[in-house]
């Protein structure tokens, strides 16, 4: 009582064989708090005991509520999901996202070159900040023919997808032979087609990923504690300016996360 916490996102049942093996984001019954399950964005929020975690004493309490969604969902992407190695190539679409802003991260924690896109000069500046070996801005440049440039024809061993119509083309066609594609979301559509020759012929996988576990959460709380990954914190608006946050969210201008603080 009283300590303080971070909310694991993800509810399950936390009786399945999925929960019980530790793959509670595959539970039957697994849901988001602010997605069917009303959020945060109140004083208080009624969740299981289990989804409350500790979090680094030395964080912010806007630092640390910057951490769990994104941080949690781009690991499993990327390191469970993808299998991501030392030394490979990692396309990060839409690095000025909450979520694009932790791969950034995470690959480079695992020792990855990092290409990252974003729409704007001032949003490439901090990719690179992050990490990102080289940027391409996706407004006036072709993604698939600066990957290309970039490693010599051959591609990327992973994309991290999650912008959805908008880049889905140029993610498959950015990937060498026998790479990753790993998405976990759609938000300029969810339509997409894919040329099944191009697919098999290059020996491409297509993987979705769904959230994390509450394991992977705990993982990423530690390498934040330890100062490898750092929670990216665009602005700290009052609970009250909600309405405000989600407009500035809408325009798609900030680095990372939006933060609502009581």
């Amino acid at each position: 009582v009283g300590q303080k916490v971070v909310l694991a996102p993800g509810v399950s049942c936390g009786k399945c064989a999925a929960c019980l093996a530790g793959a509670d984001n595959r539970c039957r019954e697994f849901t988001n708090l602010g997605y069917m399950i009303d959020g945060g964005c109140a004083e208080y929020v009624r969740c299981p005991e289990v989804n409350c975690m500790p979090y680094p004493e030395n964080l912010s309490f806007e630092e640390a509520a910057a951490v769990p969604l994104v941080f949690q969902t781009a690991w499993h992407m990327l390191v469970t999901r993808a299998q991501l190695q030392p030394g490979e190539d990692v396309l990060v679409l839409g690095a000025g996202s909450g979520v694009g802003s932790a791969a950034i991260q995470i690959a480079k924690f695992f020792g990855c070159r990092v290409i990252a896109t974003a729409g704007t000069d001032e949003k490439l500046a901090k990719a690179k900040q992050l990490g990102a070996d080289d940027v391409i801005q996706h407004r006036i440049m072709s993604i698939r023919k600066e990957v290309r440039r970039l490693t010599h024809n051959r591609g990327v061993d992973v994309v991290f997808e999650h912008v959805g119509t908008a880049t889905w083309d140029d993610s498959i066609a950015s990937l060498a032979v026998g790479g990753r594609l790993v998405t976990c979301g759609a938000t300029t559509g969810f339509d997409a087609k894919v040329d099944i020759r191009f697919l098999f012929s290059r020996q491409l996988s297509v993987l979705g990923s769904y959230m994390g576990t509450k394991e992977e959460l705990r993982i990423v709380l530690k390498l934040v504690a330890e100062g490898r990954l750092k929670p990216v914190v665009d602005r700290v608006l009052p609970l009250a300016s909600c309405a405000e946050a989600h407009a500035y969210l809408e325009l798609g201008k900030q680095f990372g996360k939006v933060v609502l603080s009581v």
